[in-house]
């Protein structure tokens, strides 16, 4: 196995806090179902900007950022039983990473946290022989 792409993220959670309040914003970024699952959330703030700096992450070990047909809510951030956070691959998620990292066999790993003022994510792609 071998690690083809790296991304970390930090993002202030205050600038989320701040732009939650334009739904325009939510929509724009965050999927369907991330957005449900928000209205279990208590602290929104904390969990739209974690999922945020994910995202960030993940362009950035995609390597093309968000350009070249890959738009903020084409990745999606849910969580297993246990918590722990995982990237959701779908098709457009799946051709982007053969295209730009030409493998067909991958793994995604995500870990996120966050702090008083900050959220910050670290995303790995990896490839599978």
């Amino acid at each position: 196995m071998q690690i083809i792409g790296i991304g970390v993220d930090m993002i202030k959670i205050l600038r989320i806090k701040n732009s939650l309040k334009n739904k325009k914003f939510i929509n724009r970024i965050f999927s369907k179902r991330e957005i449900i699952l928000s209205k279990n959330i208590s602290n929104k703030s904390s969990y739209f900007s974690k999922r945020f700096a994910a995202k960030e992450a993940f362009a950035k070990a995609l390597g093309i950022g968000f350009r070249k047909n890959l738009n903020f809510k084409d990745i999606q951030i849910l969580n297993d039983k246990l918590g722990k956070p995982y990237y959701n691959i779908d098709n457009k998620i799946k051709n982007l990473i053969k295209k730009y990292k030409q493998v067909k066999n991958f793994q995604l790993f995500l870990s996120i946290s966050d702090e008083k003022e900050y959220s910050i994510a670290f995303a790995i792609i990896q490839r599978i022989k």
